[in-house]
């Protein structure tokens, strides 16, 4: 008995299966006859139809191996009809890039050709709009040791000359009283 159970079993199930196959042939007989009679009778058979596909499972979205993913590489260049010439352009009178330079009061001149200069920087908050003073010390190289502690000198930025030192002395704008 417990087999004839289980082959009940299977035969509904065998029968569901087959069953789908066989409504699109229903669903296209069902097409055919609505034109004939009034469109409310056609609704109907819509809404019958549309339950069909939401019994079958939902199919999964797998990954696909890399060797079948779509390619998204770099467009490739395609080559110039005609080679151009190569141009140059004159170089700038003075071949060394373009250096920054800053104004600041002197804080410190007791070092050998070195003085210590105190940057201020003022800006405002980009947020709260409040005003900002923050300072920065630069080590800078005075030749002949001319500036002396409060002066007002600009510095301007050269290779390293020691561990601490990228700044040079240009001009004392403003004398110490």
């Amino acid at each position: 008995m417990a087999d004839e159970e289980k082959t009940e079993n299977e035969t509904p199930e065998e029968t569901v299966e087959e069953t789908p196959a066989e409504e699109p042939t229903a669903e296209a007989e069902v097409a055919e006859e609505p034109p004939a009679e009034a469109q409310p009778a056609a609704a109907e058979p819509e809404a019958v139809a549309a339950p069909a596909p939401q019994s079958q499972p939902k199919q999964k979205h797998k990954r696909l191996p890399r060797a079948l993913r779509p390619k998204k590489g770099r467009r490739q260049r395609v080559p110039s009809a005609e080679r151009k010439p190569i141009s140059r352009e004159e170089k700038p009178e003075h071949d060394r890039g373009r250096r920054q330079e800053r104004r600041g009061v002197v804080v410190s001149d007791a070092m050998d050709k070195t003085i210590v200069v105190k940057v201020d920087t003022i800006r405002s908050h980009p947020r709260y709009k409040k005003v900002i003073r923050r300072s920065v010390k630069f080590h800078a190289h005075d030749e002949q040791n001319s500036a002396k502690v409060g002066d007002v000198v600009r510095i301007v930025e050269t290779r390293p000359l020691s561990a601490t030192k990228n700044w040079r002395l240009v001009e004392i704008v403003e004398v110490a009283k």
